[in-house]
């Protein structure tokens, strides 16, 4: 069942680190996970398996069990604010696995959001958040920079909840 179409035009851009579309406030957070291959591997599973959403206490009902293109999945925050979205692209690597989903109707913002984990040559694991959005409902934009500063502190505790999960508090 779909959930309706896409809110915004640049469809996949989170791709390119970095592009924001004309009009968009951009949002990069990267906070290290931890260090080695395990590490790497239970974070991986924890992103694709919406594991790490669900720990931060946001709803998830989402039409696979596990992030694939075209899955729909909604979002609901404090229990009220439901947020509509559809996975737009996966990467699933050797030392790179991801996705992003874009906003559909009935979000209460406008754009995409990718959560990719990296590890990298020295074995530093990385979730990096990289999105761009804008105020779709009147809440969100009445919000202005609060928003904004919600949807960092939201970034960072992706990374810290991702952190816990792969057992690495440091």
């Amino acid at each position: 069942m779909s959930l309706g179409p896409f809110t915004y035009d640049d469809v996949g851009a989170t791709r390119e680190t970095g592009f924001c579309p004309s009009g968009f406030h951009p949002l990069h957070v990267r906070t290290r996970v931890g260090e080695g291959e395990d590490v790497f591997r239970r974070a991986a599973d924890a992103v694709m398996t919406w594991e790490m959403h669900r720990a931060m206490g946001v709803g998830i009902d989402a039409s696979a069990d596990r992030a694939a293109t075209d899955v729909d999945v909604t979002v609901t925050l404090a229990g009220v604010i439901k947020a509509p979205c559809r996975v737009v692209w996966t990467v699933e690597e050797y030392r790179r696995t991801g996705w992003a989903y874009g906003t559909l109707t009935g979000h209460p913002e406008c754009g995409e959001e990718a959560f990719v984990v990296e590890r990298t040559g020295d074995g530093t694991v990385w979730l990096t958040v990289n999105a761009f959005s804008r105020p779709a409902k009147w809440y969100s934009r009445a919000g202005g920079p609060a928003t904004r500063g919600l949807q960092h502190a939201y970034a960072r505790r992706c990374g810290a909840v991702l952190r816990r999960l792969c057992g690495d508090g440091t």
